[in-house]
């Protein structure tokens, strides 16, 4: 049984999988030359989403960006052709406008219901989760010096959905990596330290315990590694990079990793800047779509209350005007949240002030 369903997953991968991963990236220029307002979706999610999505709308307005939102609301029952609360004309809106912008969706835990960020990451085939990390300034924690870059296959590994039971008492989980999956994110990877600058590529791993999985992701990293030689590359095994992290964030520049591995140092590093609230987050996937995101939690206990920071999803607005090449727009934007936070007046309660999410919006346009 194990053996077909992992037969089964791979074929899908692989039948998925893009023989020239670069091109996303270079495709978003063909953004820049347009001259109607872009259209992109816009998914306001749940709790305190529609409230921190009104302030992005709000800023963008402010600063003349030449967006036109499509709007789309998770279901109250499960679409039967997404197995999840997310309807097919979201993912299709999603499709056809290439970009988009996601507030924090709740998915009930231990319901039998599929996630819904693991149901756009597997329908879009979004393939590698990017998200930067660096220190505000203005804003103290314990490190003064982040600016990092983490970039996370986003499609397989252990969130490949891949478990079932043995024996009673006994389950498996089966983690699937691929050739083609790990050659685009590492491909992905390299192209963006090229492209933004940046001198050092870590590739995180396990590969002393699991040789054939983490081992493939590793070859695959080497391999790209080699047509840029002007960049460092080096590999770091997790346990050791979690220390080095916590020691040091300024050992490190961009790195690269598998899903699990992804997901865990990403939070990680966001810790590192003041939490998940201030760290923007993009999804990149096939036929240049891009997709970014909020990735803190909904808070339903202070939905609805005004108290909620709209930092993360600006900040995931402004890295999405980025992949679209309004960098004058997205720069505006990002010094005047920078310097809102910067300034002290008008912080949410989650930055040790005491504003409404409208005062610190409407302090955002007065920056602007």
């Amino acid at each position: 049984m194990a053996t077909q369903l992992l037969r089964r997953r791979v074929s899908q991968i692989l039948s998925q999988a893009n023989p020239n991963p670069s091109s996303p990236i270079s495709f978003a220029r063909a953004f820049s030359s347009a001259t109607a307002p872009i259209r992109a979706t816009l998914f306001p999610g749940d709790g305190i989403g529609p409230e921190i999505a009104e302030s992005v709308k709000q800023v963008c307005r402010e600063a003349e960006v030449p967006i036109e939102w499509e709007e789309h609301y998770v279901g109250d029952q499960i679409d039967p052709r997404t197995q999840s609360f997310l309807t097919w004309e979201s993912l299709e809106s999603v499709r056809r406008n290439r970009v988009g912008l996601k507030g924090p969706m709740a998915t009930p835990i231990g319901k039998g219901h599929r996630s819904l960020n693991l149901t756009l990451r597997k329908e879009l085939n979004l393939y590698a989760n990017v998200r930067p990390c660096y220190s505000l300034s203005g804003y103290k924690t314990r490190y003064d010096d982040v600016n990092l870059i983490t970039i996370r296959e986003n499609t397989e590994g252990e969130y490949s959905g891949l478990e079932h039971l043995v024996v009673r008492g006994v389950v498996e989980s089966l983690k699937i990596i691929t050739r083609q999956a790990s050659l685009r994110v590492a491909e992905y990877a390299f192209h963006y330290a090229k492209g933004h600058g940046r001198e050092r590529v870590s590739a995180i791993h396990k590969a002393n315990i699991m040789q054939k999985t983490d081992g493939l992701f590793l070859k695959c990293c080497r391999e790209v590694a080699e047509k840029y030689p002007e960049i460092t590359y080096e590999e770091v095994v997790i346990d050791n990079c979690c220390m080095m992290l916590v020691k040091n964030p300024a050992l490190f520049d961009v790195l690269v990793m598998p899903n699990l591995y992804g997901d865990i140092i990403s939070d990680l590093c966001a810790g590192l800047i003041g939490g998940l609230g201030l760290t923007p987050s993009c999804n990149i996937g096939e036929g240049a779509i891009a997709l970014a995101e909020a990735v803190h939690g909904s808070a339903p206990d202070i939905a609805g209350k005004n108290l909620a920071n709209p930092t993360a999803l600006l900040l995931s607005a402004v890295a999405m005007l980025r992949h679209l090449n309004f960098h004058e727009k997205a720069d505006r934007i990002q010094n005047a949240i920078l310097s809102t936070i910067a300034e002290g007046k008008y912080r949410t309660a989650d930055l040790g002030g005491s504003s409404t999410t409208t005062d610190f919006t409407k302090a955002i346009c007065d920056h602007l």
